[in-house]
């Protein structure tokens, strides 16, 4: 789902040909803050831009919510050790770590 303002990508949801994420102007509206502050906090948007992506969230509001949350648990969630999660990768820096001491 897409707009003239707002693309998928990646997983989330980004103002179209920018890299600022629709999450960033999101949270910038709820905690108050107007488009025009917004723009100018993101520089390289232009206040159009900024009034599109609001218009898309709110139109797509508890779609584009659910994206957040799901968002924000998974940065929550704790990455698993380099040794479970590649233990090949971890038992060769282990060997490089004991031969660099070795020296």
């Amino acid at each position: 789902m897409t707009s003239d303002y707002v693309e998928q990508r990646d997983g989330g949801y980004y103002v179209a040909g920018a890299r600022v994420s629709l999450d960033s102007i999101v949270y910038a509206f709820r905690g108050g803050e107007s488009p025009e502050t917004i723009q100018r906090n993101f520089p390289s948007l232009t206040l159009e831009q900024v009034y599109g992506a609001i218009a898309f969230y709110l139109g797509r509001q508890a779609e584009i919510d659910v994206n957040i949350r799901e968002g924000e648990e998974q940065v929550r969630r704790p990455v698993p050790p380099l040794s479970q999660r590649k233990p090949e990768a971890y038992s060769r820096l282990q060997r490089a770590r004991e031969q660099m001491a070795n020296r």
